[in-house]
């Protein structure tokens, strides 16, 4: 018999192959390709017949592993055609390394396997209600989402929920932004259900990734815990689906096979047919209008954990008070954090900006310390000594010989969170200091280190973006904001949205545990309306304003956004084929096609980049308009097009 085999590859259809073997749609085989043995799975539809004759080749082996379901089969089609994806790269995302691993030894799911723990925390009367509200309809596929002020109690509704799941014999998916975040949130797991979950990022190893991919699809492992990848394990029983922080960025997987986890998870629960949960203090645009169109149910929780107030928020204008030469903090901002720390508050610094400095430049010849690959700053980061690109990954170090003579006189401009650091150790000597960036998050020792700031033997923390991630510090109750004007300057279509979330994840670090805390934004900018605006206690009322504006503009989540990037190593013949590009794609298109524009990275990795961006109806005529008319253009040997679609970033 002929079956339809897909690979792990860039193919965009499955190949024929003959069997003996007792064979049916999501199996996992080996078989022959080129000089090699590839793994591969028997799909739903042949390949689309060709006049050519290929000798058809025989499968070798089926793997000792439970089929794919249908419904992930059904999923990973639709995924295909939603991203412009080949089929094969779908399956790459599924397989191990290219591979499926066969059945272990249930010894190795004895860890997994505990019963459990009877519950002993209790609900308040409106985490119950919310819970009866998020389990109606837990047969079959729903959005829901809850939302709730920083520090109400949400993880333990959900949790409450996923409970309800896995008693009923069925597998629970928690999606979280963060590597980071994994650690305190594998104890807080352990804590409520007396299990281990299995927790599933880029960070563990071969072995442990093999005992979760087998365990997951032979139903031996009850919850996995993972970054955006696990959303594509082979489950067996998949029940729930949990969405946790889901306006985070981070669900946004931006290199290789471009995708929103997020969305993404919801049409897995589509066509797994089961509920998923969408948890967030500030929603993102997207769900924020599915709400109000009724499409996703929703419930809310206004009170915080023991009625814990929210935090104040104070304005220091910096019109007013003179900074000292090379000096962030003004001297008003430092009396206010004196007073904090006389009654053992902690204190946060916050700047969403890593290393030393973003610019560096020689006050003798005027050259900027730039990356040779990419047009862009390299950023100096004090504690490795070096200078940086926080896109490629170039390193280089500061002695530099001047063009002007001798070595060049570095001036360094603008601080990052090592600066701002400095600047703390030299006004606050006598405190336990502690910077918390990915630089510094990511290591093996980043659990002590969270240990250490939860019992408060560290005074002051010094953080970006990573700290307002759902970390619970429960001595933290005085946030300043370094400088709130560099995170509202830019062009970003998403920026206003990102700061309203932002802002209120940081707040909602402080005053957690009941006692007074305050945010205290330092400002140049004379019109605080923004500020009142991004930390009024209702966020609907920003979303909203911001709703209406991108109607008006028929922005996103109104219209949807596909990113074409041509690159290539040749500025002149890349400009001269994306406009020979556009031309022969704009008819083809049942949308409207901008550009071509250079990328405000025109250079990244040592490639030049043109942007065209494709607007259109938010319907799949737009991406099979798009995936029919890319295959007949040749483009030019050396340039590459990359296709994006629902971009978050525009760079």
């Amino acid at each position: 018999m002929r079956f339809p085999i897909l690979l792990p590859n860039i193919f965009n259809h499955p190949f024929t192959y003959e069997s003996d073997l007792n064979l049916t749609v999501g199996d996992f085989v080996i078989v022959p390709f080129g000089k090699s043995k590839i793994t591969g799975v028997v799909w739903d539809e042949f390949e689309k017949k060709n006049n050519k004759n290929f000798k058809i080749k025989t499968v070798l082996k089926k793997l000792n592993v439970p089929p794919l379901k249908k419904t992930t089969i059904k999923f990973l089609n639709w995924f295909t055609e939603y991203n412009i994806i080949p089929k094969g790269m779908a399956l790459k995302l599924v397989l191990l390394s290219s591979n499926a691993i066969e059945k272990l030894e249930k010894k190795n799911f004895k860890i997994f396997n505990k019963s459990i723990r009877r519950n002993t925390i209790k609900l308040s009367e409106e985490q119950k209600k919310t819970l009866s509200k998020m389990n109606i309809s837990n047969e079959k596929f729903r959005v829901h989402v809850l939302q709730g002020k920083t520090g109400s109690g949400k993880t333990i509704v959900y949790f409450s929920a996923l409970k309800e799941i896995i008693n009923r014999g069925f597998q629970g998916l928690i999606l979280l932004p963060e590597i980071g975040l994994t650690h305190q949130f594998e104890k807080k797991f352990l804590e409520f259900f007396g299990i281990p979950p299995a927790v599933w990022h880029s960070g563990i190893s071969k072995k442990k990734k093999e005992i979760i991919w087998s365990g997951v699809a032979n139903g031996e492992i009850k919850v996995v815990i993972g970054a955006r990848s696990s959303l594509f394990l082979p489950f067996k029983k998949l029940g729930l689906i949990i969405v946790d922080e889901e306006h985070d960025q981070s669900y946004k997987q931006d290199e290789g096979v471009t995708y929103n986890a997020r969305d993404m998870a919801i049409s897995r629960a589509f066509f797994e047919n089961i509920p998923i949960n969408l948890i967030t203090a500030v929603p993102s645009i997207e769900t924020f209008k599915n709400v109000k169109k009724g499409k996703y149910s929703i419930s809310r929780l206004e009170e915080r954990y023991q009625n814990a107030p929210l935090p104040n928020y104070e304005i220091i204008n910096l019109n007013e008070t003179k900074l000292e030469k090379q000096s962030w903090l003004s001297k008003k901002i430092i009396e206010k954090v004196n007073c904090h720390l006389d009654k053992k508050d902690q204190v946060l610094f916050f700047l969403n900006r890593r290393g030393f400095s973003p610019h560096v430049f020689c006050n003798k010849c005027f050259n900027n310390y730039s990356c040779p690959n990419c047009s862009i700053n390299l950023v100096y980061h004090k504690n490795k000594d070096n200078l940086l690109c926080h896109y490629c990954g170039f390193k280089t170090y500061l002695n530099r010989k001047c063009s002007k003579g001798g070595y060049c006189e570095i001036i360094f401009c603008g601080p990052g969170v090592e600066r701002i650091s400095e600047e703390v150790k030299r006004k606050f000597p006598s405190k336990k200091i502690e910077i918390f960036s990915s630089d510094t998050m990511n290591k093996k020792d980043s659990a002590n280190k969270l240990e250490k700031i939860i019992n408060n033997q560290v005074q002051i923390l010094v953080g970006t973006q990573l700290i307002s991630k759902g970390f619970h510090f429960p001595n933290l109750n005085c946030i300043v904001v370094v400088d709130i004007d560099l995170s509202s300057q830019g062009h970003d279509l998403r920026g206003a949205e990102k700061n309203l979330q932002l802002y209120h994840q940081l707040s909602g670090r402080a005053g957690r545990t009941g006692k007074p805390a305050t945010v205290y934004f330092q400002t140049h900018n004379k019109n605080h309306k923004m500020i009142t605006d991004l930390t009024n206690s209702n966020p609907d009322i920003f979303l909203d304003k911001e709703l209406d504006i991108r109607k008006k503009n028929k922005l996103p989540p109104f219209q949807r956004f596909i990113s074409l990037i041509l690159s290539g190593d040749n500025e002149k013949k890349l400009e001269e084929e994306a406009n020979k590009f556009k031309a022969f794609i704009e008819n083809k298109l049942i949308g409207k096609i901008l550009g071509p524009v250079t990328a405000p990275i025109y250079r990244l990795k040592k490639k030049y980049r043109i942007r065209l961006l494709i607007r259109g109806a938010k319907t799949l005529k737009l991406q099979n308009s798009l995936a029919t008319a890319i295959p007949n253009y040749k483009f030019q040997p050396g340039i590459k097009l990359s296709v994006d679609v629902d971009p978050i970033n525009f760079n």
